[in-house]
């Protein structure tokens, strides 16, 4: 059990054969070129992490007309989508494929100039997770390297409007309902510890820890690792479909090695 399987049930728009999903594509081009019309994004290496099918970094690509796309993610299945985004996008671009953990990108990844993290993905890291993945990606950006996180408030959007449940259905497909159940938290960690289930049969799926991030713990955390660090709130930059973007820049190549390598030797 895992995000493998829980990801067979829990469907982001991300699939190239899904009107939606291609409307979606639009949607993010049109945010990456706003970035690029106001000088925010440049470089001809596109890294996209927890990358599904592909979707957010063929975007890029698209828009910075990429000479390299690397897309990153755990699910093999997802990453064989990336051609079909290609095809929809208009464009050909040398592609390399990483079936591995995003937490390890310091070690699976060479130098890009542009690296993405979109589909709302920071719950999967625990707040030392979080850590060792802002610091493994400042160590592989160039120099004026950029990192973007398609992002929301959790703690607002949550806790607050909504309120924490401890069950809750998450989506339902043609022939399943794939619910979630809390099933404790973990204090160090800072994670919600939740089991899911399909219905009917209330067969389980997964067992999963999430960080209910907010947006001010990623922007401070990205001020240790880049120099240049910003919200691009839903408002901003005005694309219907996105959500906020956490905008970081200029990595701090010295801070992020010493402490990525410090992971590692506890590993």
């Amino acid at each position: 059990m895992g995000l493998e399987e829980l990801y067979k049930y829990l469907r982001w728009r991300m699939d190239p054969e899904d009107k939606r999903a291609v409307e979606r594509f639009h949607r993010i081009v049109e945010v990456f070129e706003k970035l690029k019309d106001s000088k925010l994004i440049s470089g001809s290496r596109v890294l996209d992490i927890c990358a599904g099918t592909g979707i957010a970094g063929v975007a890029l690509a698209k828009v910075l007309n990429a000479k390299k796309l690397t897309v990153l993610d755990v699910r093999r299945e997802d990453l064989d989508k990336v051609e079909k985004w290609m095809e929809v996008a208009g464009i050909d671009v040398e592609v390399e494929k990483i079936v591995g953990d995003a937490k390890k990108v310091g070690e699976l990844v060479e130098e890009h100039d542009v690296a993405v993290l979109f589909g709302l993905t920071m719950p999967h890291f625990n707040a030392f997770d979080a850590v060792k993945l802002f610091a493994g990606v400042a160590s592989i950006l160039s120099e004026n390297g950029v990192f973007i996180l398609e992002e929301t408030d959790r703690v607002y959007g949550i806790m607050y409007l909504v309120g924490y449940k401890d069950f809750l259905v998450e989506t339902k497909g043609k022939d399943y309902t794939l619910i979630s159940v809390h099933e404790g938290y973990d204090p160090v960690k800072g994670v919600f510890k939740r089991t899911y289930y399909k219905l009917p049969g209330f067969e389980k799926v997964s067992e999963e820890e999430h960080r209910l991030w907010d947006l001010a713990s990623q922007l401070a955390l990205g001020s240790i690792f880049f120099k240049d660090y910003k919200l691009i709130s839903k408002s901003e930059h005005g694309v219907e479909g996105v959500s906020h973007l956490v905008y970081l820049r200029i990595p701090r190549k010295d801070v992020a090695e010493t402490i990525y390598t410090a992971f590692l030797d506890k590993d």
